[in-house]
């Protein structure tokens, strides 16, 4: 079966979308017992406290999702700090997501924060206590100035650098989480269905992204995964192409690299088509080996493999087709509240997929002057193999 995609001039208008989001309720996220796997973790990391500053962590450990927020968690206890524009959404959504009666709850300007993070982090103990626990900061994410801040806030001469330490629980998504990021995938799909008549009608790279980021938040997205990537003729021999003036024309390579957000869960999927005609040449063993090189990926993903192992599989593919050399990006990523998040599948992946993780696998040939292809899919790993949430065909007829 062909891997390449022909776009039609024609208009799916009215016509029934077989990709649409079912309409049926969604399980509950509920983040109880979150925050004590982080507690448990605490000697892994060598602290006694963690201040997270992490947007999508502290999403993640209390159901908060506003933009302005610092949870700072203890042995025995957790604060949310946060402005006053957010007295009652935070309240509403740590009530919801079943941490109201573990996280405690501070809004007031920034010094009134910082305070009640101090408070609770020196709370119980005298000054040579205090300045003795291990107050660890995401190292990621704290500037060096925040840093220096929050050591002259917390008389805390053993701050510690720490690196995934909520993360790490972030990787194995519940039913909830994967229920989110399969209804996110669904409207991609029928959004990509709505519009893809398009781009046989000569429009911009631009136009082509805009019409399908409003598919999206019309099928019921809040926002993009992240920007969407329109890519045609030799602009599809660029990875990260940002969509522009370039008209589509029939023959072209077009990839198309995008994804929804739905309830702050994301998807991503790329396809590359061939506008209305099949690809030709070079191009047409390019889209064959490519298409391979997935298929095999995707296979490859199962309970106990290795992240390394699933690019190795892909890699071997293109490398043995001669394109070793085109292939110039890891092979996939986690997904989940970050559009990249752990496990990286990649020559440095050491990651051990388990089941609830979420990956992609992306493969990709890229050739300069001529264009490019790959193609993408988002896999939740199973007991016995993973599942697709990304379902658009890899295969239409002209």
């Amino acid at each position: 079966m062909s891997t390449s995609t022909s776009a039609t001039a024609s208009t799916n208008d009215g016509a029934a979308n077989p990709y649409a989001p079912a309409s049926t309720p969604l399980p509950a996220i509920t983040v109880t017992g979150r925050l004590d796997r982080l507690r448990a973790a605490f000697d892994e990391h060598e602290i006694d406290a963690l201040v997270v500053t992490t947007l999508a962590n502290v999403r993640y450990l209390t159901g908060f999702s506003g933009s302005a927020g610092v949870l700072t968690v203890t042995r025995d206890a957790a604060l949310l700090t946060t402005d006053g524009r957010y007295r009652t959404q935070s309240a509403e959504q740590i009530d919801k997501a079943g941490a109201k009666a573990q996280v405690e709850i501070v809004i007031g300007p920034v010094s009134e924060q910082r305070k009640a993070a101090q408070a609770l982090l020196g709370a119980g103990t005298d000054a040579d206590a205090a300045a003795a626990l291990r107050i660890g900061l995401e190292a990621d994410n704290v500037s060096w100035s925040g840093q220096r801040t929050w050591a002259e806030l917390l008389n805390a001469e053993r701050l510690v650098a720490t690196s995934n330490a909520v993360e790490a629980l972030r990787e194995r998504k519940d039913a909830a989480e994967i229920a989110r990021m399969e209804r996110a995938a669904a409207i991609a799909d029928a959004a990509l269905f709505e519009v893809l008549p398009l781009m046989g009608q000569g429009v911009t790279e631009e136009h082509f992204a805009l019409e399908l980021d409003t598919a999206m938040r019309r099928g019921g997205a809040e926002s993009t995964a992240f920007e969407t990537i329109v890519a045609s003729g030799e602009n599809s021999a660029k990875p990260h192409h940002h969509p522009g003036a370039r008209r589509i024309r029939v023959g072209d390579p077009v990839v198309v690299d995008f994804g929804a957000t739905f309830e702050g869960y994301r998807s991503d999927m790329t396809r590359t088509f061939c506008v209305g005609a099949d690809p030709e040449g070079e191009l047409a063993r390019v889209f064959e080996v490519v298409g391979s090189s997935q298929r095999a990926g995707v296979a490859a993903v199962r309970a106990g493999a290795t992240a390394k192992e699933v690019d190795d599989v892909c890699r071997q593919v293109i490398t043995e087709a001669g394109w070793g050399d085109r292939f110039e990006h890891g092979t996939g990523h986690g997904v989940g509240l970050d559009i990249h998040e752990a496990p990286t599948v990649s020559p440095l992946g050491t990651a051990i997929l388990a089941p609830g993780v979420v990956v992609t696998v992306e493969p990709g040939i890229y050739l300069p002057g001529v264009g490019g292809v790959r193609i993408e899919d988002t896999l939740v790993v199973t007991e016995d193999g993973s599942q697709p949430l990304t379902h658009f065909t890899k295969d239409v007829a002209a």
